[in-house]
């Protein structure tokens, strides 16, 4: 598949467990890798709202350095440790993609690799056909 574009961010589990961030298909669909609230290594924003936007802005980075951006975006996963932050990281998911809905999804789990962590966040983008 050496039509396949990768992206690293430099994270350190990147290249602890061999994945890239995002990855870009011949077919114009970029797939961004698992994201969560941590930046240089360190989990950032308590809450889930903030670990929500900071997450989010971690998968749009990733995007950026494919040239796609969050109106690209047609898919979202959101994974949630409770029930009681629906609302809040519902709130987020609005506020960044109200214009653009992409299809999206909210799936409570029992936990991430860090339990300060209450947010995971995936997403999916399109390169369309340029006319």
């Amino acid at each position: 598949m050496s039509d396949v574009r990768r992206v690293s961010t430099g994270a350190p589990w990147e290249e602890q467990f061999g994945y890239s961030r995002a990855v870009e298909l011949p077919n114009g669909l970029v797939l961004v890798a698992g994201c969560t609230s941590v930046v240089d290594g360190q989990i950032v924003g308590g809450g889930p709202y903030e670990q929500a936007v900071n997450a989010f802005n971690v998968a749009l980075s990733a995007l950026r350095q494919v040239g796609l951006g969050r109106d690209d975006v047609v898919r979202t996963r959101m994974y949630i440790t409770h029930a009681r932050d629906v609302d809040e990281v519902g709130r987020a998911h609005k506020e960044l993609f109200d214009t653009v809905r992409p299809v999206a999804t909210m799936i409570i789990v029992s936990g991430f690799v860090d339990p300060s962590l209450v947010v995971e966040i995936e997403v999916e983008a399109f390169r369309g056909v340029s006319s």
